[in-house]
């Protein structure tokens, strides 16, 4: 494969993580030359998404690659002596204390296999510019992905005309997996209840599952395919900065989102509703009508707080929480502020953290539904590749599983001139842009890394059951014990598309102070209770059942200087991996200015042209535009599409 790559492009992106893969649609899109790789066999580094089986695959990787010993590297004889190396690590040491729990009953039998398990190829370079324009239309695939993706067929080529094809979209029919909801062979983006109530559990396909008491092992197993497992726990500000993009640039078309439907409080040992918007707000029967004025009129303060500075300015340099109980709130609406509006550090966030906090959480209300966040079906994983997609519409190539063994730096102008790959070829670029945990230990000996700890659970209900089993709900709970931090809960329930009907994903998430497992399993034992067969008997269990448990520390790089590293040139670009905020806005802030300073006069992901906007004479036509204007005639957004991401409905009290 290597020996089919060009030898020079404009820029060469290291890793297929969201800033990168922002990075280059963006150049994509304003006409660089672009090649993108990656080490691994799927996309999205540590923003990924997986399989159940995906994700102990993924498990047995990271023992294995912690195992690699480096041997004498062939391509030191290739660098000249006018030149140096900067050699790339091989281990990747960004996720440490695995620790893996199944509670469930293990009666697994050795025919026990995932349903609708298909066959892997290894094709792992995919370029619009080939004869197989089309296929990187559909990118990524399941060929290339331990999660995979439904993608729809280029202009032309129908499910009959192409056997493997049509084994693939069968399949999807038949396993319930990713549903590829189209019109006119275009991927629809979409929010609203009408266009989503088909991913809603219909009654048939509750009754298929087995009793929620009785859920085992092999049926997890079983039903593999029906996980999407993120490793990275995140949701999208409805107004926030990768929304803006999404709609900007055009890509929102490649996903679909649910609303989180709840905000959650976890107050003295019990789990609660928070009310958000106007409505919820006088419809609680948890507040008093005293409370409901109170909170009402410190809300609207802080959506107009920078008006009032004489109201605020006293209490600059104290704390949120101290702040709030100069404000007439009950410790009722305090706490409730504090910790599910703002979401904000009991003892580390100032005032102004906290109003901006709680105006930005304000101002998303009401957008695309009755909270400020949306999530994307099928999780998080989905959104590298959505960038990837638009990437290779225009014009970028991609390898999976190809492995880049150094960087070579010219002597004289101390810039960073090709890399030598795995298979020895030589790339040359202009610019080149690195996902942190490529770089050697050489190159990071004086950077000092923050640890996100991390737990992902599968359960048998709700932490808050009502008449709906179809909630997806966001819970903080506070930290305990001082030099801790608030713990982040996020419930998916199957409509998702990330879990099996009858269960629940739950992913919570926190800065590290110990390992995961010390850092998480007290809240773990809070909310939960581990299943065991003499409780099958008990009809009445007061918390949910916990089935399995993966506990693990993820790398933080995202508040690393640049001049942290060691001798990067200037040439080369780090991006980070992900940081333990609850958006993507630090991914889409840096993507940008990372843009702007390979490409300072071009706009950042500007969005595609339309289809009859596109000239098919050979002189006239824009890099990359004719080997995908099939692919972008049968993307091409309708105005109903627009109006599902991009004019919602105004916002509701």
């Amino acid at each position: 494969m290597a020996d089919n790559l060009p030898s020079e492009f404009d820029v060469i992106v290291i890793g297929t993580g969201l800033p990168e893969s922002i990075i280059a649609a963006a150049c994509s899109r304003s006409g660089q030359r672009v090649l993108h790789v990656d080490s691994r066999s799927y996309y999205g580094g540590n923003w990924a998404s997986f399989s159940f089986s995906g994700l102990l695959s993924w498990l047995r990787e990271y023992q294995e690659n912690r195992d690699i010993v480096n041997e004498n590297p062939a391509w030191e004889e290739q660098i000249l002596e006018n030149e140096e190396a900067i050699a790339l690590g091989r281990n990747d040491k960004t996720i440490q204390h695995v620790e893996v729990f199944c509670y469930a009953s293990q009666d697994l039998h050795d025919g026990v296999e995932e349903a609708g398990a298909l066959q892997k190829n290894h094709a792992s370079v995919t370029s619009a510019n080939s004869t197989e324009a089309g296929d990187s239309a559909c990118l990524p695939t399941e060929d290339e992905s331990l999660s995979t993706m439904s993608c729809e067929m280029p202009t032309g080529q129908t499910p009959s005309s192409d056997p493997e094809h049509a084994l693939e979209v069968n399949d999807v029919d038949t396993t319930g997996e990713k549903e590829n909801h189209c019109d006119d062979k275009t991927c629809v983006a979409s929010t609203s209840e009408e266009e989503t109530n088909e991913n809603v559990p219909t009654v048939e396909d509750i009754a298929e599952q087995p009793k929620q008491n009785r859920i085992t092992y092999s049926q997890i197993i079983k039903e593999g395919r029906r996980f999407n497992i993120d490793l990275v726990s995140k949701v999208l500000y409805s107004r926030g900065l990768l929304i803006d993009l999404l709609i900007k640039s055009n890509v929102s078309r490649y996903a679909e989102f649910k609303n989180i439907t709840r905000i959650l409080a976890f107050r003295e040992g019990r789990v609660e509703q928070v009310p958000c918007s106007r409505a919820d707000v006088f419809n609680s029967k948890q507040l008093s009508m005293v409370e409901k004025r109170m909170l009402m009129k410190f809300l609207t303060f802080c959506m107009e707080y920078e008006e009032h500075l004489d109201e605020y300015k006293d209490y600059e340099k104290i704390t949120f929480s101290e702040y709030l109980k100069t404000q007439k709130l009950t410790p009722n609406l305090q706490y409730f502020v504090l910790h599910s509006i703002a979401m904000t550090s009991e003892t580390a966030s100032s005032t102004i953290d906290g109003l901006k906090a709680t105006k930005n959480f304000l101002h998303c209300l009401g957008r695309y539904g009755n909270t400020p966040f949306l999530f994307p079906l099928y999780g998080q994983g989905e959104l590298p590749q959505c960038f990837c997609r638009m990437c290779a519409v225009f014009g970028g190539i991609y390898c999976l599983r190809h492995s880049v063994q150094c960087l070579v730096v010219d002597k004289e102008s101390g810039r960073c001139k090709a890399i030598i790959d795995q298979f020895g070829q030589r790339i040359m670029s202009k610019h080149f842009l690195v996902e942190d945990s490529y770089f050697s230990e050489n190159t990071c000996s004086h950077v000092q890394y923050r640890q996100i700890s991390r737990a992902v659970l599968i359960t048998d209900r709700s932490v808050l059951q009502t008449d709906s089993d179809q909630q997806i709900s966001i819970l903080t709970v506070p930290a305990e014990e001082s030099g801790t931090s608030a713990v982040r809960v996020i419930e998916l329930c199957s409509s998702t598309m990330t879990c099996m009907k009858g269960t629940y994903l739950v992913h919570l998430t926190c800065t590290s102070s110990k390992s995961a497992r010390e850092d998480l399993e007290p809240v773990v034992q809070k909310l939960f209770t581990p299943y065991t067969e003499l409780e099958i008997e008990n009809e009445e269990v007061e918390k949910p059942r916990l089935l399995w448990a993966l506990y693990f520390n993820m790398r933080d790089s995202s508040d690393v200087s640049r001049s942290s590293y060691n001798d990067l040139p200037s040439n080369v670009y780090v991006c980070s991996g992900p940081d333990c905020g609850l958006g993507n806005d630090n991914a889409v802030k840096q993507a940008e200015t990372l843009f702007q300073q390979i490409c300072p006069n071009e706009e950042f992901c500007p969005p595609p042209p339309n289809p009859e906007d596109i000239i098919l004479d050979g002189d006239s036509l824009q890099p990359g535009a004719s080997d995908s204007s099939a692919v972008l005639e049968a993307n091409s957004e309708t105005p109903k599409e627009t109006a599902s991401l991009g004019n919602p409905e105004e916002p509701s009290e």
